[in-house]
């Protein structure tokens, strides 16, 4: 189960309310923030904007790829772990406006996590250290630390223990550091 925070909206769908819910100059500055760090091809530039002009928690050595797009109203809602890799084009949501309701939730992705491209994260979710996500896949629920998961509906292709075998038997994974240029 996720874990959002739920508000009830009266009379129009929930996006008619959306500058009650957030400040629209905030909303505009987010906006050039994210269309420039989604350009950006400095992976330090990038972590700069999210974490000084978003706020967002972003561990070091952490890669968003091109394209990621982090959620516009609520960006400060977002940690990612170090050493961890975004792939191109997901989108992390903090928020969700429904028809008589919004929803809030704070998304943890945890240290080492693989994000492939085109996945879509939604609020409330925590991914745990050391997990993987196929890419295209839809979160929509806690990802345990060290699980490979992947689709939509979001399932698990590898337990932990599963991972850590496939880890062992691996020759290029037991091959130690990277050696750029092989």
């Amino acid at each position: 189960m996720r874990k959002t925070e739920r508000y009830r909206v009266h009379g129009a769908n929930s996006l008619w309310h959306i500058y009650k819910t957030v400040p629209f100059f905030k909303v505009i500055k987010n906006f050039i923030v994210i269309q420039i760090a989604r350009y950006t091809p400095i992976l330090k530039v990038k972590n700069w904007l999210y974490r000084s002009l978003l706020q967002m928690e972003v561990g070091r050595e952490t890669a968003f790829a091109l394209m990621v797009m982090v959620d516009i109203m609520f960006p400060e809602r977002i940690s990612v772990g170090r050493n961890s890799v975004i792939g191109y084009n997901t989108t992390i949501l903090a928020h969700e406006y429904l028809i008589k309701e919004y929803r809030l939730g704070d998304v943890v992705i945890g240290d080492e996590v693989m994000i492939g491209a085109n996945t879509t994260i939604l609020p409330g979710v925590t991914i745990g250290n050391g997990a993987i996500i196929s890419a295209g896949t839809l979160v929509h629920k806690d990802v345990p630390p060290g699980v490979f998961v992947g689709g939509n509906p979001m399932t698990v292709i590898y337990s932990k223990e599963e991972m850590d075998k496939r880890a062992a038997v691996d020759e290029f994974l037991k091959g130690g550091e990277a050696e750029y240029g092989d």
